[in-house]
């Protein structure tokens, strides 16, 4: 079968989803999608920016602080790491060893080594928040967050399993609303 040259102003059959050329240098989209960012607010962003140091530590089996110290000084991202993120990561930091302990008693079925990394990042700065942040009545509020973070950076059961933990660890310290 061969292509029969297409009359001059004809558009292209349309594919699945993908933009088609119309003409030279000009491209018909059938649609668009909009980024999930716009779901996620400046402090939602500045927690996740603390995440990928919390990320990136994991995966390279280094300190939290060493990796922060790092990426203070040489940033993977287009702008400089925003204080609430290092702050964020700064108040995990003494208590990692404690919350790895809280994570692994109370996930039940889901050993730390097991859960997919994102969920462990995301488990770990959350619990840090709504364990040793200073916050305190907005706790139901950071988790939700951490919930939405989930959501969008995670598989689909997730946010059910973040939300599920952090609130199971603020009931076991007394501190649930």
């Amino acid at each position: 079968m061969t292509d029969a040259p297409r009359p001059e102003g004809a558009k292209a059959p349309k594919g699945p989803g993908l933009p088609l050329p119309v003409t030279e240098g000009e491209v018909e989209f059938e649609r668009t999608i909009p980024a999930p960012a716009d779901r996620l607010g400046a402090r939602s962003r500045d927690r996740i920016r603390a995440l990928d140091v919390l990320f990136e530590a994991d995966a390279q089996r280094r300190d939290v602080l060493d990796v922060l110290r790092d990426r203070l000084r040489i940033t993977a991202a287009q702008t400089p790491l925003p204080v609430r993120s290092r702050d964020l990561v700064e108040l995990y930091a003494p208590y990692a060893t404690d919350i790895d302990e809280d994570l692994e008693t109370h996930s039940r079925d889901w050993p730390l080594h097991r859960m997919p990394a994102v969920d462990r990042a995301i488990l770990r700065l959350g619990s840090a928040e709504v364990l040793y942040g200073e916050e305190s009545t907005g706790r139901g509020a950071i988790i939700g967050e951490y919930t939405k973070i989930a959501e969008v950076l995670s598989t689909d059961d997730s946010p059910r399993f973040v939300n599920g933990l952090l609130q199971r660890l603020l009931d076991i310290r007394g501190l649930g609303s």
